[in-house]
Formats: structure tokens, C-alpha cells, sequence
């Protein structure tokens, strides 16, 4: 028997280049990872949270959560091998599955802290419908792609029957939060997609993802906001 119908696993690898140590630095109040773990550790369909990380600061930032659920949490050393900076995120996904007796895997990265419990509930929810299931939001923009002649020509968009905003359902972004998938199917795939791939569209500002210091400003604004708009509700 399975040990784990689905559990939450966190990459939270040290060597950040960008922002060194990103993943613990405070921000809006504190470690960017608590922002993750505070949505997955309250999941009601979440068995257990695991943080694979290759960096004893990290593992120490984890292990000093003090909030409900933190009995969830788990701290699991990641190999040298996928720790480097070319390690893929799929790398990390099979270290972790060699290690882990599980079903389901929702990868959740803590690059985009602005995740709720809502967000993977209502994603697991709609997991078994699909081979796997991964974030979105709704974008309502133009794209076009740069051609060899240096012209550029649009995607999915004609230049001459260009929607109004209103009266357009635009296009899904990845926004890089919530992978799921079985264990059976990673293995199937050799990805974190495979087969019917089904999407749960989050909030607009779930959009930004922290790779430079320009997100985390945009980001810290996002969630600081946030906070006041539910302080407000709570008074209510």
C-alpha cells in the first residue's frame, strides 16, 4: 500500500545566482518559502510537505516553521547531482521519487509565493479528470515571434480580426506555481507534464515569478497588499 496519496514537494535549492539565498530571504514579513508552505501545510488533501533542498541554511529556515500543520513538513536532502545550476526541476522530481513512497506529486515552486490552499486544492480536485495538471493564468495580450528576415509575425492572433479585450478569452501563461502528477506518470514521461494535461487558472497576480530584484518588488507589493485587503475582510 501507498504511503502517501499526495504529498507536496518544494524545491529549494541554495545556489540561487540572482539573488543569492532567495529562498529564505524575508519577504513581506517573512522566508519566502513560509509563503508556500503555508499554502500546502493547510491542504486538505495534502498528506505530507517535503522540502528537498542541498543547503543546511535552508533546511534550518524549514525546520524553525512554528505554525499550524508544521508536523506536515518534512526536510529531505537532495543529491549533489541536481543541485547544480544546470540540474533540471525533472532531475529533482526522480531524486526525490527514488526516496519518497507516493501516488501523487504536486510540485509547488517557491519562486511564486503568491499560492494559496485554495489554489492546490482546488488544482488536486481536478487532477484525477487529467494524466497530469499544471497552473495557469489568462493573459490578454498579442504575442508575435521574431522571424530569421528580422519581420515579426503574430501567434494565435489575426492582425486583421484582432478581439477587443471585453470580447476575447485570451491565452493561458504558465505561471510556473503547481505541477501535478503521478508517480506512474513522471516515470511514463520522464516530465512533470505527460499525457492529457489539465490546468487550474490562478488569480492574475499569481503571473510574477521571482527571478530578479525587479519581482521581488513587484512581488512584495503583491502580498503585502494582499494581507491588507484580508485584514480588512477579517474585520468584517
Amino acid at each position: 500500500m501507498v504511503k502517501y496519496n499526495y504529498v507536496a514537494m518544494i524545491p529549494a535549492r541554495g545556489g540561487s545566482k540572482s539573488i543569492p539565498l532567495k529562498n529564505i530571504k524575508i519577504i513581506a514579513g517573512q522566508p519566502l518559502i513560509y509563503w508556500s508552505l503555508d499554502a500546502a501545510v493547510n491542504s486538505k488533501y495534502i498528506d505530507k510537505v517535503f522540502v528537498s533542498t542541498d543547503s543546511e541554511e535552508i533546511k534550518k529556515v524549514v525546520l524553525n516553521y512554528n505554525k499550524k500543520n508544521k508536523e506536515k513538513i518534512e526536510v529531505i536532502d537532495r543529491s549533489s547531482e541536481c543541485s547544480t545550476d544546470t540540474a533540471s526541476t525533472e532531475s529533482v522530481m526522480f531524486d526525490f521519487s527514488e526516496k519518497v513512497d507516493y501516488k501523487n506529486m504536486v510540485l509547488i515552486q517557491c519562486t511564486n509565493p503568491m499560492i494559496t490552499t485554495k489554489d492546490i486544492d482546488e488544482s488536486i480536485k481536478i487532477h484525477p479528470k487529467f494524466d497530469s495538471v499544471l497552473s495557469t493564468v489568462v493573459q490578454k495580450r498579442f504575442y508575435w515571434k521574431l522571424q530569421r528576415d528580422n519581420t515579426i509575425k503574430e501567434i494565435g492572433h489575426n492582425i486583421r480580426k484582432r478581439p477587443r479585450r471585453q470580447e476575447w478569452d485570451g491565452v493561458l501563461a504558465e505561471n510556473g506555481s503547481i505541477y501535478i502528477i503521478s508517480k506512474e506518470n513522471l516515470y511514463k514521461g520522464k516530465c512533470r507534464l505527460y499525457g492529457r494535461i489539465g490546468t487550474y487558472i490562478m488569480d492574475d497576480s499569481s503571473y510574477y515569478e521571482i527571478d530578479e530584484d525587479v519581482d521581488w518588488i513587484i512581488i512584495e507589493n503583491l502580498l503585502l497588499n494582499r494581507d491588507e485587503i484580508n485584514k480588512e475582510k477579517n474585520k468584517c
